[in-house]
């Protein structure tokens, strides 16, 4: 009998033989994409670790006809938030036994298809797509779907299809709620992208609680524009020159509050003395400004986990529901204090 003394590494059959099962079953048992439950298993499990012995993925993988690799859609990675959902999909993977590779797109429909197909050449097992709209315009989605290619949206949602995502509604209704209860009452909404679901959610938060606290939010307040830095520097020039400028802005993510603080310097306002900001996601920049930028965090590790499980383990992942969404929480730095009054 084979042992841990033995200078030879045991194999799959050894590894079946000390536990009593068939060779089949030993490998179901210590599948580390889809293991097997019950005794039996965590018998072979018991068995595997105690002498050592680790499976060959590659050979697994090759009886699944799997290749191991996820394909990620992002939009760009020069995006901290998709850069930092990257990284815990990569870490996920790796847990998993599989491995994640990447295309970007730019957010162009004809570069997304091409980048897609171009992934599907590779032989991916599944995608996990960052680029969703809410208008339809998603070709590489339609050919998925017709395909039979599983895959799983995250971080925004086309609104049907299985998708792990942050609670967008919630977090905007934190994050404009922190702002009345520090007194501000004018408050501003600078969104992302209008096809983008997370902004869309963020909106819809930021709505809710200006209507709970009988607050208004006139049109000259909501701006929907792109996520980056550049639009909140153009965007904050525009809510600055109104007549009556708001005393506080929630953002729908940082980069946007770094552009509202760049333009309220240049107009010589002081953050948060003449402008509150709120942003969202609580990407490092945040901590390091000169003013500590309130956010929201978004939970990146957890929400690529259920992409990642959606994608291999389908339904059961999620008791069948489509969507998962998991809760923002509020980060309160410097960037948030009582409005000033002019009496």
């Amino acid at each position: 009998m084979s042992s841990s003394n033995d200078s030879k590494p045991l194999t799959l059959a050894d590894i079946a033989r000390l536990a009593g099962v068939s060779r089949s079953a030993a490998s179901r048992a210590l599948d580390r994409v889809a293991p097997v439950g019950g005794a039996r298993a965590e018998r072979v499990r018991a068995i595997a670790a105690a002498h050592g012995y680790v499976p060959n993925s590659r050979a697994a993988n090759l009886r699944r006809q799997r290749t191991g690799l996820i394909g990620v859609v992002v939009p760009r990675l020069t995006d901290t938030v998709m850069a930092m959902l990257y990284e815990a999909i990569v870490a996920e993977c790796a847990k998993r036994g599989c491995q994640a590779t990447v295309v970007t797109t730019d957010d162009d429909h004809r570069a997304e298809l091409e980048r897609g197909r171009a992934l599907l050449d590779q032989r991916v097992d599944g995608f996990i797509v960052t680029t969703a709209r809410t208008d339809g315009a998603d070709p590489l989605l339609l050919e998925l779907r017709e395909r039979g290619v599983p895959f799983c949206l995250a971080l925004r949602t086309d609104g049907e299809s299985p998708s792990a995502l942050g609670d967008d509604e919630a977090g905007g209704w934190m994050a404009t709620r922190h702002l009345i209860e520090a007194g501000h009452e004018r408050i501003a909404f600078v969104g992302g992208a209008p096809y983008a679901s997370s902004s869309q959610g963020r909106r819809a938060g930021y709505l809710r609680a200006m209507t709970e606290a009988g607050l208004s939010a006139p049109p000259e307040l909501i701006h929907e524009t792109d996520f980056s830095m550049q639009a909140g520097v153009r965007t904050g020039h525009l809510l600055l020159a109104l007549a009556e400028v708001p005393t506080a802005v929630f953002t729908a993510n940082d980069s946007l509050a770094v552009g509202l603080i760049s333009a309220a310097l240049r107009s010589g306002l002081r953050v948060p003395e003449d402008l509150s900001l709120v942003g969202y996601n609580d990407t490092p920049i945040a901590a390091h400004l000169a003013t500590p930028l309130t956010s929201l965090a978004v939970p990146f590790a957890q929400i690529a986990a259920d992409a990642v499980s959606r994608l291999l383990d389908g339904a059961a992942a999620t008791d069948g529901e489509p969507i998962t969404r998991r809760a923002p929480h509020l980060v309160s730095r410097e960037s948030v204090t009582s409005p000033r009054r002019h009496d």
